[in-house]
């Protein structure tokens, strides 16, 4: 997937590459090409500010090659000379930059004079004329030495033609003003980078109804910001970024049993992957969602959801979500019945993962080993290889160690499992016994219980009345408070 996550984070691959703000380094690049092939500095700012999604104001000072402090500086020289000349500091500067303020219009004439440019090409809104307001070129060290003779604007009587090309500067005007309109700065949108990134590392050891709050209060921050006009690139990026809220929203749903929430919320992800085109994360949403029907059916909607997922991602066969998805497709299969299917998609999974590596990144859109492990257990376990499912639950729960979560209680329950099928029926009821009383209350999602319920519905029919299999039942339906 070529999605750009902010430079701080360490994790979401997919959301990192391709789109949002650039550092001075991409604008220093496209200033040095721009000044080979001959380009003026005004049309160097404009490249700058279409691919780096920057406000032409700041575009304008990049493309010159300063510094915001040798802006402010060269800016506060400019104007020494005059009465009541506008206050300009770094500060200052990065606020008009980033949209937070808005100078004054006697501030949008110097701006422009310092640049050698129309107002307008700042970015900033149009101006009307400012009375003893005339820069002396004398004074002057930065880009242009330009008297410019703001007093005189508006003395004469334009021509038709004049008025025609009028029309026609305020219109290119009015067009820019609204590319350059975004709410959002570069930091603005880093930070909520960060947050995201927080907030799926967060979500694998947190229980969900405390993350659903966290989620939400994020979602609510990037919609905000959604609603107002961004530029494309920024756009996109909270597209993606709401596509990765409302995946987790919507799987915390489901582990607390909202299942209608839970599906309308994967249907607003679906939404948004496919509004930010990153086919990556269209994939991964999708194979995500198969979660859903997985666990309470239909678990064909599961299978069809992971295959429209390896589609999508098929052009990165060694990426983590190609190997997540054909691992997902394999154990929704074997719990459908479908076995040679289900082993030909473990044996492309494995093949896929051995390519793609693994992930090293801590959060719930990585794919580590220990997941992979994860999926590979349920499949073997619904397949019935006992054997090779305890090898696997075995180094997977060493690479989870001491995590909490409901992961390393899913692994647990699928050795209770086997052991079930292995006709160890009083193994199996005590083993899911301790992994249920020893989970955090919190975790206890209806997931988990149905998953400990299955361990006494594959004993055989003659056992399931038996006394380790009705204090199983028992400690599954007992009130949080009396465990």
């Amino acid at each position: 997937m070529s999605v750009r996550w902010s430079a701080s984070s360490k994790g979401i691959d997919f959301m990192r590459r391709g789109s949002g703000s650039h550092g001075p380094s991409c604008a220093k690049r496209l200033r040095e090409s721009g000044a080979e092939r001959g380009h003026a500095a005004d049309e160097i700012a404009r490249t700058i500010q279409a691919h780096c999604s920057v406000s032409l104001l700041r575009a304008q000072r990049l493309a010159r090659g300063l510094t915001l402090a040798e802006a402010a500086e060269q800016v506060r020289e400019l104007v020494s000379d005059l009465d009541r000349a506008p206050r300009v500091t770094v500060e200052q500067l990065r606020l008009w930059e980033t949209g937070r303020h808005q100078p004054r219009r006697s501030t949008v004439l110097v701006l422009a004079a310092f640049y050698g440019c129309a107002p307008g090409d700042l970015g900033l809104e149009d101006t009307e004329a400012v009375a003893g307001v005339v820069l002396r070129a004398e004074s002057w060290h930065g880009p242009r030495a330009e008297v410019i003779p703001v007093s005189s604007i508006g003395e004469r009587v334009p021509t038709a033609g004049e008025h025609f090309s009028h029309r026609v500067d305020a219109a290119r005007r009015a067009v820019d003003r609204t590319l350059a309109s975004a709410t959002v700065n570069a930091s603005q949108l880093d930070h909520i980078d960060e947050m995201v990134l927080w907030a799926s590392q967060e979500y694998i050891s947190t229980p969900p109804a405390l993350m659903l709050t966290r989620l939400l209060d994020l979602l609510a921050e990037v919609e905000g910001l959604a609603a107002c006009r961004q530029p494309a690139a920024v756009q996109v990026r909270l597209s993606e970024l709401t596509a990765m809220l409302s995946t987790l929203t919507a799987d915390a749903l489901m582990k607390l049993g909202d299942l209608a929430r839970s599906r309308s919320w994967y249907a607003t992800a679906r939404t948004a992957a496919d509004d930010s085109g990153n086919s990556e994360l269209r994939a991964r949403v999708r194979a995500q969602a198969a979660m859903l029907p997985f666990y309470y059916g239909p678990v064909a909607n599961a299978v069809n959801l992971c295959r429209e997922a390896r589609v999508i991602s098929s052009r990165a066969r060694s990426s983590a979500t190609h190997a997540f998805a054909a691992a997902a497709e394999a154990r929704a299969l074997a719990k459908l019945g479908a076995d040679a299917e289900a082993e030909a998609a473990l044996r492309y999974a494995t093949k896929v993962f051995e390519q793609f590596g693994g992930d090293s990144a801590d959060d719930a859109f990585a794919f580590p080993e220990r997941r992979y492990l994860l999926y590979k257990s349920g499949t073997l376990t619904a397949l019935g290889h006992t054997r090779a499912a305890r090898q696997v639950q075995e180094q997977a729960l060493v690479l989870y160690r001491d995590q909490t979560g409901i992961d390393p209680a899913l692994l647990r329950l699928e050795a209770a499992i086997c052991y079930a099928r292995d006709r160890s029926p009083g193994e199996a009821c005590q083993l899911a016994g301790r992994t249920f009383l020893r989970m955090d209350p919190a975790h206890r999602t209806p997931i988990v219980e149905e998953r400990a319920r299955e361990v006494v519905e594959v004993l055989p029919p003659a056992i399931r009345a038996s006394r380790a299999a009705r204090e199983l039942l028992e400690i599954i339906e007992l009130p949080q408070g009396r465990m």
